[in-house]
């Protein structure tokens, strides 16, 4: 499956996540509920995937945790937001690119309707 596909069922369940939840709760309530449903759906989804630096040629494990990771391609950053800011975009773009993956939703659920919440961002 594509990157792109994934990302199509990814934004099909966090609505339904949205919508079962609404707006107000913390990211790891949203982040529990949309794990859970992308595991119903049998994908394979790492939670709270660790991000270690390389540096100098050394592994250094700093703390960075990617929220969900799918079929080790797809990284999904949760948000609860007024709004995105360059920092969210910039921490995004850092997973992608210490990770080597292509594509990434920011998905913020402190929005009345979640696809104005949805950010794509391409490595």
């Amino acid at each position: 499956m594509t990157e792109n596909e994934l990302s199509n069922i990814v934004i099909g369940k966090a609505i339904e996540v949205h919508k079962a939840l609404g707006p107000g709760l913390l990211e790891s309530a949203y982040r529990e509920c949309l794990y859970f449903d992308l595991m119903q759906s049998e994908l394979y989804v790492e939670k709270e995937k660790p991000m270690p630096i390389v540096y100098k040629d050394v592994k250094l494990d700093h703390g960075y945790r990617m929220d969900l990771l799918v079929e080790n391609k797809l990284v999904i950053e949760i948000k609860t937001v007024e709004f995105f800011t360059d920092v969210h975009t910039a921490q995004m773009l850092t997973y992608l690119r210490l990770g080597n993956y292509k594509l990434g939703l920011l998905i913020n659920f402190h929005v009345a309707k979640l696809k104005e919440g949805i950010k794509r961002i391409i490595n």
